[in-house]
């Protein structure tokens, strides 16, 4: 098996598991009329489990310190995916369905590959930026639509808890292209537990002030440990190494499967239900990044000499 080849699968087992993330969220969070976890003390949580796990973990593989140059990169991918996407999506995730949340996130492959664009300095071509504001319209289409759900009758207006998610989409490209760029040159599962580590000071102190103070179910519970544990730690272990493997602009069009996956585990997880409406603007926004990836991505100088990769 080639690299390229071994990277897609390992894409592919990433996306498997980060595509529980959003169900599982929305089941500890709960809902606003039956409230448990609060987002924050998931965001922080998850950070502070990982993060534990990882500075063992590193202590275990005598993982060697990071090059100078390293540590802006690692930071990062810490902010984007140990602090941003975390606490956006557990925030959210309280006031729209997992289904809702999976259809407004799946434009993050067609992100990511931007972001991995600019971090290796390719230049995408005028087709590549056409599918981005068209997968773009069909988002916000999507969330006018769905505004009367339970954001509304919770006093939230719908575009605030979608632009939580769209940040969070921005969080998630951006650090998946800076720790897939650290991934070529040390070991992906050391650049997440990196990442997790130097956000210990932080989430340790903020995990503990957010503590639940009332009764939270044993589902939330084991949901949380899911989150923390395989999305916020192992997942990484597999997505690193992929985007590292196969190429970010490459590999990332496995989480083109993502929207769908979640959608699929949230109907037995949480008893959520697909409408024709979600199910079509899902399949809209994934044929926009699947032509997106077509399109021609070359470098500045090719660009510049029209010649096409």
């Amino acid at each position: 098996m080639n690299a390229t080849s071994k990277g897609l699968w390992l894409g592919t087992l990433g996306v498997l598991i980060f595509s529980l993330t959003l169900p599982l969220t929305r089941m500890a969070v709960g809902s606003v009329a039956q409230p448990q976890l609060s987002g924050v003390f998931i965001a922080m949580g998850r950070a502070a489990v990982a993060g534990t796990l990882s500075l063992f973990f590193l202590l275990a593989t005598r993982a060697p310190r990071p090059r100078r140059g390293d540590w802006p990169l690692i930071l990062a991918t810490s902010l984007g995916a140990v602090f941003g996407f975390p606490l956006f999506t557990s925030i959210a995730m309280r006031y729209v369905e997992a289904v809702h949340a999976s259809v407004m996130l799946g434009v993050l492959p067609l992100a990511t590959a931007m972001v991995g664009a600019w971090l290796h300095r390719q230049r995408p071509s005028a087709g590549f930026w056409l599918c981005a504001v068209v997968g773009s319209a069909l988002v916000a289409a999507f969330s006018m639509l769905h505004s009367g759900n339970a954001i509304a009758a919770a006093g939230m207006g719908v575009h605030w808890a979608d632009a939580l998610l769209l940040l969070a989409m921005l969080c998630a490209a951006v650090s998946y292209g800076a720790g897939a760029k650290l991934a070529g040159r040390m070991r992906a599962d050391h650049v997440i537990c990196w990442a997790l580590v130097i956000a210990l000071p932080l989430s340790l102190p903020a995990v503990l002030a957010a503590w639940p103070q009332n009764a939270i179910t044993p589902q939330a519970w084991w949901a949380f440990g899911y989150v923390a544990v395989f999305s916020m730690w192992i997942g990484f272990f597999a997505w690193y190494r992929g985007l590292a493997l196969g190429g970010t602009v490459r590999v990332s069009q496995v989480q083109l499967i993502q929207p769908f996956l979640s959608m699929l585990f949230a109907v037995p997880l949480l008893g959520e239900t697909l409408d024709a409406v979600t199910v079509a603007f899902g399949l809209a926004v994934i044929a926009t990044v699947f032509i997106g990836k077509k399109m021609p991505v070359g470098t500045a100088t090719q660009m510049a000499t029209g010649v096409t990769p």
